[in-house]
């Protein structure tokens, strides 16, 4: 029987590079199936989770905005790329016997719910995973501050970034190879030392909310539930108050 949970409820954010080979090389089912698996897994254990979805493996703002579309409407492509994943994720979590929502900031009422937190709120209290996809519905936000906005909107006890890497580091550990980890940092140190971990608007939300932070690597098998429910779990990078 697994132990208590850490945290009751929980801000899941996935970049669209978790849901794919890497930024704008596509969908692969055969990664996005084991992180349902483990969200699968913490939702049977009583965690109250949503998630919110990148789009970056279909679609990324800046790349076609460099190539001559307004602005606006790249950002507004890109959230149309989160739905995507979000219906990839809700239906695999569907046929592993996973009650759960797509809820979308952009309304589109034949393909998902729309955001409503009242509505949210009660899914997640009836034990449902909630998806989250289309950022905050604006162009020019970020899903990362999309994550932290539906935190603090929805009372979540922490927010969960899962990235390629395993924290946060002095260095990208993949050019440096001299980096150091961080296992502990404050909102202000991630700010003052623009690591680029999350936006400076996603860190600040946060920070004013008193939402920790912990950036782990999803791609390790068991780290999610190691996160969540191991007392002395030395995984990822904890970000709060120093």
């Amino acid at each position: 029987m697994a132990s208590k949970p850490k945290y009751k409820r929980v801000l899941l954010k996935l970049s669209g590079e978790a849901l794919g080979r890497g930024p704008g090389k596509g969908l692969d089912l055969s990664v996005v199936e084991p992180i349902a698996r483990e969200i699968a897994s913490v939702n049977k254990d009583g965690v109250q989770l949503a998630v919110v979805i990148g789009g970056g493996n279909l679609v990324r703002g800046q790349e076609l905005i460099e190539h001559g579309l307004t602005p606006a409407l790249a950002h507004t492509m890109g959230m149309m790329a989160t739905v995507v994943n979000g219906l990839a994720l809700h239906d695999l979590l569907k046929n592993m016997g996973v009650e759960n929502r797509l809820q979308t900031a952009i309304p589109m009422e034949s393909v998902a719910e729309r955001y409503i937190r009242e509505r949210c709120i009660h899914q997640l209290e009836e034990g449902r995973v909630v998806i989250l996809a289309a950022g905050t519905g604006s162009p020019f936000f970020t899903t990362d501050t999309a994550a932290a906005l539906r935190a603090r909107e929805l009372d979540c006890d922490v927010l969960l970034k899962g990235t390629n890497v395993d924290g946060v580091y002095s260095r990208d550990p993949r050019k440096h190879a001299g980096a150091t980890r961080y296992k502990r940092m404050s909102y202000e140190d991630v700010l003052h030392n623009n690591l680029g971990i999350m936006d400076a608007t996603a860190v600040t939300l946060c920070r004013d909310g008193e939402i920790p932070i912990i950036v782990f690597n999803r791609a390790k098998k068991g780290n999610l539930r190691r996160v969540l429910f191991s007392k002395r779990s030395t995984v990822g990078t904890y970000i709060g108050r120093k």
